[in-house]
């Protein structure tokens, strides 16, 4: 049986009152007190918005694209009907738009949030993310994230002039750190959000301690959770890697249907005319006990870890120093030059400094984290032709 929750009659009632009388508080975001790195350029009018900008933006991005054939969790399945890293990013949006709606939020932040969250994730998901970590750390010494990493896609790689509410929400964005309570903290400059963006290349826990600076970057946050929570417990069923019913039920349900509708309702609940976002304390540790639960039955499976670490780490270590050592002897015929540099200074963006200085690990890394899966891994036969590693993909009919 199917356990939907509701709100109650007294806020539902409040709300309609208040959005009639058009009296409700106001705390969304007021995009007059938009900050840009150049003021001067991408100003608002009366039909793109501030945030409607950022989200032109992002969506026309050259790597917006490459979300689609990007693993979300199951990597090496051919089946259309698990979710890949693009569906990913609109369920995030789609959840967090019905939370900031109730709220009286600003939806166009919220949007530009979501679309960008990912944009700078890796190919085959967080398993890819970590391998391209270590690598990147044990070569420079600097961490990868791809959540800072997205907010480099979209400041740096193409200096889009994006606003600095939409790279706060989109560098502080961590869904595997769920709160009970989200409070915004303020961020008035830019200089105060590079110096907290470059500490975490140099250490990884500090992403943790990044805050979203509106509560729209708060209602993305937790959206980020809820649009994964039960989505990846449908994908696994259907890669065959647990069955739904292997779950117990808890005080959100058991469900992807309930999981949205019951957290999205409590945290409308605890949140409406509030300066923060919440949830109680029993949605709040049966979202815990969810959460634990997806780690022990998918994402610590043994078998995603093993045909990870068997083919993908020892395929992208051996990327990297190719990449690496074509980019130090200037070898021109490089797919990093010729697929990833000249791709890149299509998009005629002023630069402070030109992309060919960045240095020759931190043009690996951009290279490596723009791939898809499917590039990821023509590359490497491409590459490396006679090579013995081989991904083996799960195909329809097996």
């Amino acid at each position: 049986m199917l356990y939907y929750e509701y709100l109650s009659e007294e806020l539902a009632g409040r709300m309609r009152r208040e959005k009639a009388e058009n009296s409700f508080d106001r705390l969304a975001f007021d995009e007059n007190n938009v900050i840009r790195r150049n003021p001067d350029k991408d100003r608002a009018n009366i039909i793109r918005t501030a945030f409607i900008r950022d989200c032109d933006k992002i969506i026309h991005c050259p790597f917006y694209n490459r979300y689609a054939d990007k693993t979300q969790v199951f990597s090496f399945y051919k089946n259309d009907d698990i979710t890949r890293r693009a569906l990913h990013v609109q369920l995030v949006s789609r959840i967090a738009r019905t939370i900031g709606k109730a709220l009286n939020l600003n939806l166009d932040l919220i949007e530009a949030i979501a679309l960008g969250h990912d944009i700078g994730h890796t190919p085959f998901g967080h398993a890819g993310e970590k391998i391209l970590d270590e690598l990147y750390y044990n070569r420079a010494g600097r961490h990868f994230s791809h959540n800072i990493h997205s907010v480099r896609v979209l400041d740096s790689i193409f200096p889009y002039n994006i606003s600095l509410q939409t790279l706060n929400g989109i560098a502080s964005h961590d869904g595997e750190i769920e709160k009970s309570e989200y409070r915004p903290q303020p961020l008035d400059d830019y200089n105060e959000f590079d110096r907290q963006i470059e500490e975490c290349y140099l250490d990884k826990e500090n992403v943790k301690r990044l805050v979203p600076s509106t509560l729209e970057g708060c209602v993305m946050r937790i959206s980020d959770i809820i649009a994964y929570l039960g989505k990846d417990r449908q994908d696994a069923a259907r890669a065959k890697i647990i069955t739904e019913e292997e779950f117990e039920p808890g005080a959100i349900g058991s469900t992807n249907a309930e999981f949205i509708n019951n957290l999205i309702v409590n945290i409308v609940e605890n949140s409406y005319g509030k300066p923060f976002i919440k949830m109680d304390e029993i949605h709040f540790e049966a979202l815990k006990k969810a959460k634990a639960d997806n780690y022990r039955l998918i994402y610590n499976d043994e078998r995603i870890k093993t045909a990870v670490n068997a083919t993908v780490k020892p395929m992208m270590e051996k990327l990297y120093d190719r990449l690496l050592d074509d980019l130090k002897k200037g070898n021109t015929d490089s797919p990093v030059f010729i697929h990833h540099i000249k791709y890149v200074n299509k998009a005629h963006y002023e630069r402070a400094v030109p992309y060919e200085q960045t240095p020759p690990d931190g043009i690996v890394v951009d290279y490596i984290a723009g791939m898809t899966d499917d590039y990821f891994v023509d590359l490497y036969a491409h590459l490396f032709k006679d090579d013995s590693i081989k991904i083996e993909y799960i195909g329809y009919f097996r």
